[in-house]
């Protein structure tokens, strides 16, 4: 099983950015299937049908969630038409979305609870979800997480478990990615997919600055430029587990 993985799609720019290069990326690699997390997809912050759409037309097959993905209401939409969009296991009623099983592979999306939202224990929830699962499907999932500690420390509960363990939320690609001492295969934070020159994690640099500084509410824009696209390329098969990290600028403006 060969997989790609795409970090936090943000925004237009992020979802043009992939439609450039997804179909390229996945005959190169020859990858079965690919996932891409898009809680940030529907201009920069949540999710939506339209944003949806344009993923799956890249040639996307699952898409994961986040703290992020309920900003608009039209998350009910995709939640109601759209069962390869998942969520996390851990938020109220959700476990039956969480999960999403294809070619082999079941994707699993979970929510840190450190410096974020105090929903139910990401932990024990992905005990309950791994019950339900067939032990012959391929295992990977999402961590929406803020704390490294957090992540890491999922990575070592799961190993053995599931196959593979991928960080999202930061928009920081990390480069702690290796395998754990049961074969789960792990990194921290995948990155984002979206805009790279004068960003703050795909906004716009100035608004994010004069937030910090005055502390009121300031509208965020997409920052404009350059796109950076983070990903990882999972390898799971008889003969060789690996993951290894993707990260290149596109040239020019978007």
């Amino acid at each position: 099983m060969k997989i790609l993985f795409f970090g936090d799609v943000v925004g237009r720019s992020g979802r043009q950015a992939l439609s450039r290069h997804v179909q390229d990326l996945k005959t190169s690699l020859n990858a079965d299937v690919v996932v891409a997390n898009g809680e940030n997809s529907a201009g920069g912050l949540g999710i939506n049908r339209k944003a949806v759409e344009e993923i799956l037309n890249c040639g996307v097959d699952v898409i994961t969630t986040g703290n992020h993905a309920f900003h608009w209401k039209e998350w009910k939409d995709v939640y109601e038409n759209y069962p390869m969009v998942v969520f996390p296991a851990n938020y109220p009623d959700m476990q039956d979305r969480s999960c999403y099983s294809v070619k082999g592979l079941t994707v699993i999306n979970l929510q840190g609870r450190v410096f974020m939202d105090c929903i139910d224990n990401p932990f024990s929830s992905v005990k309950n979800v791994l019950r339900r699962l067939d032990k012959e499907t391929i295992k990977l999932v999402d961590f929406h997480a803020e704390a490294t500690s957090e992540k890491i420390a999922m990575g070592y509960f799961l190993d053995g478990r599931v196959d593979a363990v991928v960080g999202t939320h930061t928009h920081v690609q990390t480069a702690d990615e290796k395998m754990l001492p049961n074969g789960t295969l792990y990194i921290s934070d995948v990155g984002m997919t979206g805009p790279y020159d004068n960003s703050v994690l795909g906004m716009d640099k100035e608004a994010v600055i004069g937030k910090f500084l005055n502390n009121r509410p300031v509208r965020y824009e997409l920052a404009k430029g350059r796109n950076i696209i983070n990903g990882v390329f999972i390898n799971i098969s008889d003969s060789e587990r690996s993951i290894t990290r993707i990260s290149f600028l596109e040239q020019g403006e978007d």
